[in-house]
């Protein structure tokens, strides 16, 4: 465990590990306090306990085998995990209400993960394209929300994707434990019920980050900015918009017994973001510094900002949206800007602030470094349903104890 902390386990007294295991203990005793079943609570610490202590491979049954456990222990714990009706969502939920508070938190972040399988049995494994792969491969997709701050990072909820072909097929479903409610969802859609369980939790609301797959679907967009959610969404530079310029009005009838039209019209075509930006570049560009580096070093770049209007539905009559932000990063030098993002936040907000949100997304990554590399997201080898989200809830106690213990003055140190 004490690895795992970034500790050499022959450079610590005993006395310090006992120290960092008995806080383990009670962190994990505090966060499954609400599972009904005391065997359940004690499967969950010696699961988070497995998760975190020295290993290679954090599958089960390696896992309870450096733990010395018995057979019957490894039948208990496959039964916690596959098919014990416990809600994850709700250790979820009580790890973050421990962790996030300590975090200074400035922003969500909505991403997803691939995890690479074998076969075809795991819920929602097929071949399909995986960001984590690059490429397409046998995987399963799982969607992700998580609080990032000045002091850390922390995942809010996990979804796994069904694809549509497995919506269908009654005799995997049945399989891999699938519940008859469950449909088929987009990432996006997954994504914005995840923000929206979070919001409910009654943490501090800040903007949502996401890449071009969530920033590129207006449904998501409307809905969390009906939802009074502040957004900073990367965005396609082939996305259609209208420019601050442009003026709305609804058009007089074409002739005098014509059905009045009710609804604003554009005075011209939407342009291309990209193209938009081009135009605007002179006379609306400045240099930006802020610190955002994995070290909190000062970067300064050159962003373009223009008011803009989204010009999803116009050809079908839909009104005008509001007007937003759009965010463009031109690195000096190059021939066209490397990013772009759109943005809900008020009209009045400082560039700095619009440049640092929007470069933010990338501390996801840190998530994702240890949530594999170290606690075993990607590890879980169970073909259930629920057992995949078990998992990920109980990989999310592994880190948030990890993070409290990174930020804790008293945690044991280099002898």
């Amino acid at each position: 465990m004490v690895a795992a902390l970034g500790f050499e386990p022959s450079l610590v007294v005993d006395a310090a590990a006992v120290e960092v295991r008995e806080r383990l203990i009670g962190f994990v005793d505090g966060i499954v306090s609400g599972l009904p079943l005391a065997r359940q609570r004690d499967n969950a610490g010696l699961y988070v306990r497995g998760l975190i202590e020295q290993g290679d491979r954090k599958s089960l049954q390696p896992t309870l085998f450096r733990l010395e456990e018995t057979a019957a222990r490894y039948e208990s714990m496959q039964q916690f995990l596959a098919d014990s009706p416990w809600d994850p969502a709700l250790v979820v939920r009580r790890c973050v209400e421990r962790v996030v508070p300590e975090l200074g938190v400035e922003a969500w972040v909505l991403d997803d993960t691939g995890f690479p399988k074998q076969g075809k049995r795991s819920p929602g494994v097929k071949r399909q394209y995986s960001g984590t792969l690059g490429k397409i491969g046998n995987c399963q997709i799982g969607v992700s929300v998580h609080a990032v701050g000045k002091r850390g990072t922390a995942p809010l909820g996990w979804a796994l994707y069904l694809p549509e072909d497995w919506c269908g097929d009654a005799e995997r479903r049945t399989k891999a434990k699938i519940p008859e409610q469950i449909e088929f969802k987009t990432k996006p859609e997954l994504g914005v019920e995840l923000v929206e369980r979070a919001a409910g939790w009654g943490l501090e609301p800040v903007p949502v980050l996401g890449d071009e797959a969530y920033g590129d679907n207006t449904p998501l967009r409307e809905r969390l900015h009906d939802a009074g959610r502040e957004y900073v969404l990367a965005v396609n530079a082939a996305t259609k918009v209208f420019g601050a310029e442009t003026m709305f009005a609804v058009p007089e009838p074409a002739a005098a017994m014509g059905r009045p039209k009710s609804r604003p019209r554009p005075d011209r075509e939407p342009e291309a973001i990209s193209d938009l930006i081009a135009r605007v570049a002179d006379t609306q560009s400045r240099t930006v510094s802020f610190r955002d580096g994995p070290d909190g070093e000062p970067i300064t770049s050159w962003f373009v900002f223009a008011r803009v209007t989204a010009a999803h539905g116009w050809q079908h009559g839909q009104a005008p949206r509001r007007e937003e932000w759009l965010i463009a990063e031109w690195p000096l030098g190059k021939p066209e800007p490397a990013d772009y993002w759109i943005s809900n936040l008020p009209a009045d907000t400082e560039p700095e602030r619009l440049a640092r949100l929007a470069r933010m997304r990338w501390k996801i990554e840190l998530d994702y470094k240890q949530l594999k590399g170290e606690l075993g997201l990607d590890h879980y080898e169970g073909r259930s349903w629920a057992g995949w989200h078990h998992h990920t809830a109980l990989v999310t106690v592994a880190h948030g104890f990890l993070t409290l213990e990174r930020l804790c003055p008293k945690a044991p140190r280099l002898t």
